[in-house]
């Protein structure tokens, strides 16, 4: 009888580790799936962000064509009739001269604009110095008062992508605070060492990413996900009435 009921343990005990030992690898099985699942939902995410940046950069370019084969070309043409007015009525010439300088002024704007939209210009120079042109350019909008610093203690090389990304990032930032913060006054710092570093900030409306972050604009996600792409973080800080900060890190190798 001991005999049988030691050998009914037994059973039972290895029936037990047989169920546990099922319910384990059932287990496994469904956290892979879930691991495998979880990496096509970022493989497909990052496929999707990519085509829709992609996208986006077509766009510009394609923006930046037009201003400088089309309105680029026109002004020429005006300013070209301008002068020809001029040699032909020099009485007007006084009255032109204001004309042909505003004139001459929006070629300028254009011809930068369309500069600072094209990727392929982007990446054939130095993304620090196109931000500072940039940002110079910028300057001369008396409503708003943009103060730059730059920190390099090493000359910092990047590549394609990253130069592209961190100047659609910056130029998202200048956009978002010149149409919607109300800014009066607009800080940008950059250093480069150890790691490349964008701080943003604005004095003006700011708004609240806690109560709402739903309501955050695409510029935004954007801007984040391009970070993303290049191994860059991007921090947003920003209350009503306290402005906003966002600043952009490269992510420190391992």
């Amino acid at each position: 009888m001991n005999k049988e009921i030691a050998l009914g343990i037994i059973i039972g005990l290895l029936f037990v580790t047989l169920v546990v030992m099922f319910c384990v690898l059932l287990v496994k099985l469904y956290i892979k799936k879930i691991k495998e699942h979880n990496q096509k939902e970022i493989a497909f995410q990052k496929t999707l962000n990519t085509t829709i940046i992609e996208t986006q950069e077509q766009v510009l370019n394609n923006i930046s064509q037009d201003l400088h084969d089309d309105a680029g070309q026109q002004l020429t043409s005006i300013n070209f009739q301008l002068e020809n007015l001029k040699l032909d009525s020099p009485e007007l010439a006084k009255t032109l001269a204001p004309v042909s300088k505003s004139v001459g002024q929006l070629s300028q704007s254009i011809r930068s604009i369309s500069h600072s939209l094209n990727n392929q210009l982007v990446m054939q120079q130095d993304v620090i110095k196109a931000i500072a042109t940039e940002i110079k350019r910028l300057q001369k909008n008396k409503k708003v008062t943009i103060h730059y610093s730059f920190e390099e203690l090493v000359s910092k090389k990047f590549s394609d992508h990253e130069k592209i990304f961190i100047y659609r990032i910056f130029q998202e930032c200048i956009n978002n605070a010149l149409k919607h913060s109300k800014a009066s006054i607009i800080n940008i710092t950059i250093r480069t060492k150890p790691e490349y570093e964008m701080v943003f900030s604005d004095n003006g409306v700011g708004f609240d990413l806690k109560t709402s972050p739903d309501k955050i604009s695409m510029g935004l996600t954007s801007m984040k996900n391009r970070a993303l792409d290049i191994h860059y973080i991007l921090n947003i800080e920003s209350e009503i009435g306290e402005g906003t900060t966002i600043t952009l890190n490269e992510i420190k190798p391992d």
